[in-house]
């Protein structure tokens, strides 16, 4: 299982690639370079647009739009280009980050301080509806968020904690917070992740140049190592969803190698679920 370059690029922060199986296309942001990518594998082909402000996340809307985690609240593009917000909330040091399309169709979009403030973010649930509630208050860098492929169980990482956590999850509501799985020090820390078909969590491992899959149990059973230092987060995609993007960094790297901050693919990783479009029920 060998990593390999899908798409060259030197984004100084990529992160949330998500598969949009209605286009055929991986979609990515630059938080820091405030830019959403596509990529078609099918014919190579590439789209850069530019945001207003630095993205956390961009995820595809049942209608053909994105809805975007920014650094103000969360927005929406039409499928014309037309923005508006969906929640705003505007708060001095602080930006989105990861942010996950539940089964139900709702956004839950993380949050953090530039500064990595500690509790100086927050999860929250932005309904189809655009009803939004507050879930988890007072996390520091909120990142990976994924759902067990029954829905019954949701996976969240609070990068600095170093630990994956669990929830039982009930409707709209979560259940008590446990640990799922612990990343030894000196391996990194847990940023963006993905749950397979089979249950088992795969997280990208920042400073760590590797990624983890966890059974659905939380034992370690697979380390994928990388020829990068950053990355960031990972997804299935393909039309078969069986091979497994991951987005790099190069921010904060004195010599940055020739890899960091593109787009990497490893082809035939596994069985990946399909992801809900923001909107779908």
């Amino acid at each position: 299982m060998r990593a390999e370059q899908a798409v060259a690029a030197c984004a100084e922060l990529g992160e949330g690639p998500t598969w949009d199986p209605a286009a055929g296309r991986l979609i990515w942001v630059d938080i820091l370079g405030s830019r959403v990518h596509t990529y078609e594998p099918a014919t190579g082909r590439r789209t850069v647009r530019a945001t207003e402000q630095h993205v956390g996340a961009a995820k595809p809307r049942t209608d053909g739009g994105l809805v975007l985690n920014l650094r103000d609240g969360v927005g929406s593009w039409a499928p014309d280009g037309a923005f508006s917000w969906l929640h705003r909330d505007p708060v001095p040091g602080r930006r989105g980050n990861d942010a996950a399309v539940a089964p139900d169709g709702a956004l839950w979009a993380g949050s953090m301080h530039y500064d990595e403030a500690p509790g100086g973010g927050h999860l929250i649930r932005v309904g189809p509806d655009g009803t939004t509630t507050e879930i988890l208050p007072a996390v520091t860098v909120s990142n990976g968020t994924g759902w067990s492929p029954d829905g019954r169980l949701m996976y969240y990482v609070d990068s600095p904690t170093r630990r994956i956590d669990v929830f039982d999850v009930w409707g709209e509501r979560l259940g008590e917070r446990r640990e799922f799985a612990r990343i030894q020090e000196g391996s990194g820390f847990p940023d963006g992740l993905t749950v397979d078909a089979d249950g088992c969590v795969w997280v990208a491992l920042w400073d760590g140049g590797a990624l983890h899959r966890y059974t659905p149990s939380g034992t370690l059973d697979r380390t994928v190592p990388l020829p990068v230092r950053r990355p960031t987060a990972c997804a299935f995609g393909g039309p078969d969803l069986t091979d497994l993007y991951v987005t790099t960094a190069r921010v904060g790297l004195d010599a940055p190698a020739p890899l960091e901050g593109s787009l990497l693919v490893i082809p035939d990783a596994g069985q990946g679920l399909p992801q809900p479009a923001y909107g779908e029920r």
